[in-house]
């Protein structure tokens, strides 16, 4: 992971490709957004769900690209690759950060 990324976000993509759900959703924050493929998703339980559906759905790994700030987000790029119809694609990931947790991630 790239060194220049904050602690929970070098933890959400390590776990991320780990699979690992429990210690994805530790990086979000209770209030947490997930705005992923149109739909929104809030709070713990629904992110939970998100997880366990994307990695059942996509089996995928995340190789990061980039990052950069702008507007107080961290922005990363990324390229995905997994069980889906034209793996691998470039994602931009963009997060805010409260308090060392995640409190909202778009993913486009």
């Amino acid at each position: 992971m790239s060194a220049s990324l904050p602690q929970p976000l070098t933890e959400y993509f390590k776990a991320t490709n780990e699979h690992d759900v429990a210690c994805v959703l530790a990086c979000f924050a209770a209030e947490a957004i997930v705005e992923d493929e149109g739909k929104e998703y809030l709070g713990p339980a629904a992110i939970r769900r998100w997880i366990e559906e994307t990695i059942r759905k996509y089996d995928f790994t995340v190789e990061i690209t980039g990052t950069h700030g702008a507007d107080g987000k961290i922005i990363v790029t990324a390229r995905v690759a997994g069980t889906f119809p034209g793996s691998p694609v470039n994602v931009t990931y963009e997060f805010t950060l409260d308090r060392k947790r995640i409190v909202r991630l778009v993913i486009r």
